[in-house]
């Protein structure tokens, strides 16, 4: 069953909090292969003008994934999670995440389409630090495969 379309729009409450800690930076570089040395060593990333160590690009995928579940959680919106993979993803940053930020994330979702059965679900997540400055927008795609045919 297609999913609703007045869903489109819909935004939820902003998480809570993320504080960023250099020590999951420094994890998520090593786990990825990224040997830059702003993302493990605050010398270096002083040396580029950054307060502290600053995040791999992908780093926020971990936060705004964990708020796009309150989307695919919501039992109005009638996903079924079993079902889905993930399509896509992009980020388009204001500026780096770096060590010491809190960020919450707030999630919409900005377009809902059925493709040969398949339900297309892209959710916008808002990244913003404390103050309120806005650091990160991500897309996320999600693909609800469409249930087999029984023979």
């Amino acid at each position: 069953m297609a999913l609703d379309q007045s869903f489109v729009g819909r935004s939820y409450p902003p998480t809570d909090p993320y504080e960023v800690g250099r020590e999951k930076i420094r994890e998520f570089a090593e786990a990825t292969g990224d040997t830059n040395p702003a993302y493990t060593d605050p010398e270096a990333a002083k040396e580029l003008g950054h307060p502290d160590v600053i995040a791999p690009p992908t780093f926020v995928f971990a936060i705004t994934f964990k708020a796009a579940g309150q989307v695919v959680q919501d039992p109005q919106l009638g996903l079924d999670y079993s079902r889905v993979v993930h399509g896509d993803q992009k980020f388009v940053y204001n500026r780096p995440v770096r060590a010491g930020d809190r960020l919450s994330v707030t999630s919409t979702i900005e377009s809902i389409k059925s493709l040969a059965g398949n339900d297309v679900l892209d959710i916008r997540g808002e990244v913003h630090d404390e103050a309120g400055e806005h650091v990160v927008t991500a897309w996320t795609k999600l693909v609800a495969r469409a249930p087999e045919e029984e023979a």
